[in-house]
């Protein structure tokens, strides 16, 4: 059985992509899971308790949302080498926290239309001036 040339393959990874979403995307999540799971239990908690709340109220978008937790592994691993206990990495207020680790990142495409949208409808309610504005705020 003869090999078929490398367009065919390359047009299927093009097609699964548009499907899944970027494979490179999916290689930073796996990475960052393994790294993760190294933790020590304690930190490994945390991040994952941390991990499913941003899953929730995080960026939207892939490349965004592998960002953050690239930079949410860094922060649990050198936590973990110096020490830190997870009550100061925290503080008294986790959702003031996470909230906060958040806003360094930008809102994803979808939840950002989604508040534009939510917006809107609030101001076309109350009566206001609903003069079109960037959608992209």
């Amino acid at each position: 059985m003869a090999t078929e040339p490398a367009e065919p393959k390359r047009r299927y990874l093009q097609y699964l992509e548009v499907v899944t979403g970027p494979l490179e995307d999916k290689r930073r999540w796996r990475q960052y899971k393994a790294r993760i799971r190294a933790l020590p239990e304690n930190y490994r908690t945390a991040a994952e308790a941390l991990e499913r709340y941003l899953m929730h109220f995080g960026p939207g978008d892939g490349a965004d949302a592998a960002s953050m937790f690239e930079d949410l592994a860094d922060l649990f691993e050198q936590s973990a080498a110096d020490g830190t206990p997870i009550r100061e990495i925290f503080g008294q207020d986790p959702v003031e926290f996470v909230e906060a680790f958040v806003q360094n990142y930008s809102v994803g495409r979808y939840i950002s239309r989604e508040r534009n949208r939510f917006t809107g409808a609030i101001e076309r309610a109350a009566g206001e001036n609903t003069a079109r504005k960037d959608r992209t705020d």
